[in-house]
């Protein structure tokens, strides 16, 4: 199958997650992060009262560039604006809501290099926005006049918080059930350098951990670098090197997860899935009967959850979309294989931590090693490829429809294909999976070259 386009074919600013791209550049220029600002200041001023925004940040040096910028906008359309600091994107999402601001604001291009950067934004209600709203957002910024400027005297106030870290602490350890320890638990915990690296290690540490912290040295330059969720090999290393019980890898914002066992074997997201589903429907708390993931779920996931009368409501790649099926279908469990996990009864969007202490949460209960408590399927074989393209759509050229359907057709019933333009990269993404893995790699490997020639 061809997967989803990401983007709705319309918009030209946002994309999957929010607005990113190279710092400094295209529409992450102080130029544009002021338009950007003043534009959604004035979608969400509504009524008399005073408006606040909140902002927070990961670590990445251009966010000392973007935070001023926005901040100027927003202060010029009328809003208070509340400057929380580094802090994990599901921390903004909370705050949001407990700050009782009409607008919550993160800068972070996520799992990306430090070269990027992005700004997502979450309403009032803590959830991000929808397709409707970002196109208003973009139609505002294109106008010759810049939209929703305040009168002199109705400018925005500009002030700091000093608790917000404190806040998010208490509010993730809560996630973690009173009557568990993690007493005795030795624990790596890999922050990426990014928006998690104060606030990760000491929740874990006041829950009772032996903590070991890495990636928590952030310079501006060296966030996801080498470390983090999509760099796991630090954390098998430490993972080993201290004999820990489990290792924990956030990525740049801390909305993602992944985990280490003791063995120094990597547990994904589909395997974080699985395992909270199988805990939650025992507990009695799964909602929905089942769980919301996308395209990209493992086969093997699916065949799992309907071992267990549950079922698996597949989604277009990204959380946003993953959590509206999870509202639409009163399912208090969605994610995606990269970790990305959103648990509805905490969270309105993926919080790496509340997730991490939810499997840590099974592994004190069941009292088994975390090798035995996270391997609950065998996934099929996969195979993603990326392929970087310069401009237009390679994948409606002849050759590469054509290697599609060749594709689809050696599968057959026993594997499939998701290909889709990334909503935050140049690149086209090709997926393979079946139950042989030597067919995928060959559809995958022909289809990407037929990708990467059309796209030359």
């Amino acid at each position: 199958m061809r997967g989803d386009d990401q983007m709705t074919g319309k918009r030209e600013i946002f994309g999957t997650d929010g607005v990113r791209g190279l710092a400094n550049a295209g529409a992450m220029t102080p130029e544009s992060m002021l338009r950007l600002g003043m534009a959604v200041g004035k979608v969400f001023k509504n009524g008399a009262h005073r408006h606040r925004v909140v902002i927070g940040k990961d670590t990445r040096l251009s966010g000392y560039m973007i935070e001023p910028a926005l901040t100027a906008g927003f202060a010029s359309s009328g809003m208070d604006v509340f400057l929380l600091g580094p802090l994990p994107t599901p921390a903004m999402a909370m705050l949001t809501r407990s700050l009782r601001a009409d607008l919550g604001v993160m800068i972070s291009a996520s799992h990306n290099p430090f070269h990027d950067n992005g700004v997502k934004f979450f309403g009032p209600d803590g959830f991000k926005l929808s397709d409707e709203t970002e196109l208003e957002i973009e139609r505002l910024m294109k106008l010759d006049a810049p939209a929703g400027r305040a009168a002199s005297a109705d400018l925005g106030r500009v002030k700091r918080i000093d608790d917000a870290g404190a806040r998010y602490i208490e509010f993730a350890k809560a996630a973690f059930p009173r009557r568990r320890s993690l007493d005795g638990v030795r624990i790596v915990i890999d922050c990426a350098n990014g928006a998690g690296y104060k606030v990760a290690p000491t929740v874990l540490w006041e829950l009772g951990a032996e903590v070991k912290a890495i990636g928590v040295d952030p310079n501006g330059f060296n966030i996801n670098q080498n470390v983090g969720s999509t760099s796991p090999k630090k954390l098998r290393e430490a993972v080993m090197e201290y004999r820990a019980d489990i290792g924990v890898a956030l990525d740049g914002d801390a909305d993602r997860v992944i985990i280490c066992d003791e063995t120094g074997e990597i547990v994904d997201g589909d395997q974080i899935l699985a395992l909270i589903a199988r805990a939650w429907k025992k507990s009695g708390a799964l909602k929905g009967g089942g769980i919301v993931s996308t395209v990209m779920a493992n086969m093997g996931l699916e065949a799992f959850l309907n071992s267990h009368d549950l079922t698996l409501q597949r989604t277009k790649v990204g959380d946003r979309y993953v959590v509206e099926e999870m509202r639409a279908k009163g399912i208090n469990i969605g994610g995606e294989p990269s970790g990305h996990v959103v648990l509805s009864d905490y969270c309105t969007t993926g919080d790496g931590l509340v997730t991490a202490l939810q499997v840590l949460s099974v592994v004190a209960a069941e009292g088994r090693k975390v090798s035995d408590v996270c391997r609950n399927f065998e996934p099929f074989p996969q195979v993603l490829k990326n392929v970087r393209y310069a401009g237009g759509d390679p994948l409606a050229h002849a050759d590469v429809v054509a290697a599609i359907k060749a594709g689809e057709d050696k599968l057959g019933q026993k594997g499939r294909l998701v290909i889709r333009k990334s909503g935050t990269e140049p690149l086209i993404r090709v997926m393979g999976e079946g139950e042989n893995e030597a067919a995928v790699i060959s559809v995958v490997d022909d289809i990407a070259s037929a990708v990467d020639k059309a796209s030359k």
